[in-house]
């Protein structure tokens, strides 16, 4: 994680919880358009999400975990939100939320990853 995000940012890093590493990894390079490297560490499966100088996360094996309740993370899709929908919804994804504007702060879509998790895309226009 970059200086900037650790002084500027809140959220630093986030967990998404999957039960299938092999298809999560899928679903979120497809909706993310970014690599997504599986790793294991002492016995523990994941895999990190592309992030170079922004913030960072990654796939957890955590099958106990995965829910479509509570927080919403938004990830970045702008410029090509609807292309991160189709993706979702090819790589075994649901809508929940078709994209919509909210305001004067974009574009939302909220969909169900591969893995049963609620997520929200994010883009600044609707493209």
């Amino acid at each position: 994680m970059s200086d900037f995000n650790s002084k500027h940012n809140r959220a630093v890093w986030l967990d998404i919880p999957v039960t299938d590493l092999k298809r999560a990894c899928g679903f979120y390079a497809a909706v993310l358009g970014c690599k997504v490297d599986a790793e294991e560490f002492n016995g523990f499966r994941f895999a990190v999400i592309e992030h170079q100088d922004g913030n960072g996360g990654c796939l957890a094996e955590m099958p106990d975990q995965v829910s479509d309740k509570g927080l919403i993370v938004y990830f970045n899709a702008d410029g090509r939100i609807r292309d991160a929908v189709q993706q979702a919804e090819q790589h075994g994804g649901t809508v929940l939320e078709p994209v919509k504007a909210i305001g004067p702060h974009g574009f939302r879509a909220l969909v169900k990853d591969s893995e049963g998790n609620r997520i929200a895309l994010h883009s600044n226009t609707d493209a």
